[in-house]
């Protein structure tokens, strides 16, 4: 962080972000003045506050105090999700102070420590979070940007050293191109913000120039990721899953090293994506040098990421899932996984698009994915960013689900949401977005755990 040694104050545009909140606990630990904007209080910006950090929610440059406008000794940060227009960040571009993207200045900051880094388009958030996990575990110093809360830490920044950081390399704006890993893990290529690279070729291109960053012999893949690498895979590669099978709802399974074996490990994440995060996420902490034994020892006390297959609700009456899957492999995922685990039942999914741009470009993908459960309900398309396209709704994807099943698919609003699951008698419920369904899904599991 050399480059912020002569900073006291920092002020950070959409400070309640996953990736935002991380860096400025990073920086109040140290030792700086940190405060913010952020649109709207969550539990987020509630627990930055309790921390020492100021936010506030109006877009009002004029009360921000004058030490986080000092041109010599403060430093803006901005998420992209900002728009370029907002008026804060035009008050202080104008004023002439510095001011970095949240992937600037993680990229800084990497090239303070060792940093192993996680991308890819699916996965990286739980596999970054296990390999927290495990490191910590291992009393590796460490300092963990994560792109979820890592639910027995309840925080998405862990501290306890300089040594090594950990961080999620997101594709999102190129952002991963700022950062200087020295091990880096690549879970999925899927194609994905397409508004941004325009093309499936661009967006593969982008990765194999991340790729590009590592060093020599440092980049490891899963099986299903074309880039030149060290392979994590089932049954082959340089690190292999071997003998997976499924008892008492936990998997077990053989886990080979290029010089050793290791048998009959316990994971407890459902879903056969899951298991090939753990051992990414394993392999890539053997290459930087943990022992086996030790890695293994502390797989077994992974506690999950919020929103990735969390049961909300897990009895005989109801399976209440909640995950942040918002792309169509993502859904496949899910599905597979509460299709191992509950093979006999029925099962309904509950789904929120997010970005018209996402649901333009996957809509056939999405309708495919989502036809697969036994009933479907959609909530209207969560725009984030975007406006409106025309002819891309719920409604849409609706109309595309019906063409391939036979099965029940629904609109639904968040006010009649509660009733209609009720009313399905479904005892394996589903529900997946990356947009404010998460708020909703909490609501619901209040009321019903009463």
């Amino acid at each position: 962080m050399s480059n912020l040694d002569h900073i006291s104050h920092c002020y950070f545009i959409g400070i309640g972000g996953i990736g935002m909140s991380a860096l400025a606990r990073y920086l109040k630990q140290a030792g700086k003045n940190v405060a913010g904007y952020d649109k709207t209080p969550s539990a987020l910006t509630e627990q930055l506050v309790s921390e020492g950090i100021n936010i506030h929610y109006q877009d009002d440059y004029d009360s921000i105090p004058a030490q986080y406008k000092d041109v010599n000794n403060a430093q803006v940060i901005y998420t992209p999700a900002i728009p370029v227009d907002f008026g804060e960040l035009v008050r202080f571009r104008e004023s002439g102070i510095t001011i970095l993207k949240r992937a600037q200045l993680l990229g800084q900051i990497s090239k303070t420590m060792t940093c192993l880094a996680v991308a890819g388009t699916h996965g990286k958030t739980t596999t970054s979070a296990i390999l927290t996990h495990l490191l910590y575990e291992s009393k590796v110093p460490m300092t963990a940007f994560c792109g979820g809360i890592i639910e027995k830490y309840n925080t998405n920044y862990i501290h306890t050293g300089n040594k090594v950081m950990v961080v999620e390399a997101d594709e999102f704006d190129r952002s991963f191109m700022n950062l200087q890993p020295e091990i880096a893990g690549v879970t999925a290529m899927d194609a994905d913000h397409l508004d941004i690279y325009g093309d499936v070729e661009e967006f593969e291109k982008t990765f194999e120039d991340f790729a590009s960053l590592v060093p020599q012999g440092n980049l490891l893949t899963t099986e299903v990721v074309s880039l030149p690498g060290k392979k994590v895979g089932f049954n082959n590669g340089d690190y292999q899953i071997l003998n997976y099978r499924i008892q008492d709802e936990s998997y077990y399974f053989d886990f080979k090293t290029p010089n050793q074996l290791f048998e009959n490990i316990k994971w407890n994440l459902p879903g056969k994506h899951n298991l090939s995060n753990a051992a990414l996420a394993m392999s890539m902490a053997v290459e930087y040098g943990v022992q086996p034994e030790k890695l293994i020892k502390a797989l077994g006390t992974f506690p999950g990421v919020d929103r990735r297959f969390t049961y909300r609700l897990n009895s005989d009456e109801l399976v209440l899932i909640d995950d942040y899957a918002h792309h169509p492999t993502e859904i496949n995922a899910v599905f597979q996984a509460v299709s191992e685990l509950y093979p006999d039942e029925e099962k309904l999914v509950v789904f929120q698009p997010h970005l018209y741009s996402r649901t333009k470009d996957f809509m056939d993908d999405f309708a495919h994915s989502l036809a697969q459960f036994d009933q479907v309900y959609l909530l209207d398309i969560y725009p984030a960013r975007e406006l409106p396209i025309p002819g891309i709704t719920s409604q849409s994807l609706q109309n595309r689900i019906e063409k391939i099943t036979s099965g029940i698919t629904s609109m639904v609003t968040k006010d009649k949401l509660e009733n209609e699951l009720q009313r399905s008698n479904k005892r394996i419920i589903c529900m997946l977005g990356a947009g404010d369904i998460g708020v909703e899904i909490k609501k619901i599991a209040a009321k019903w755990v009463k």
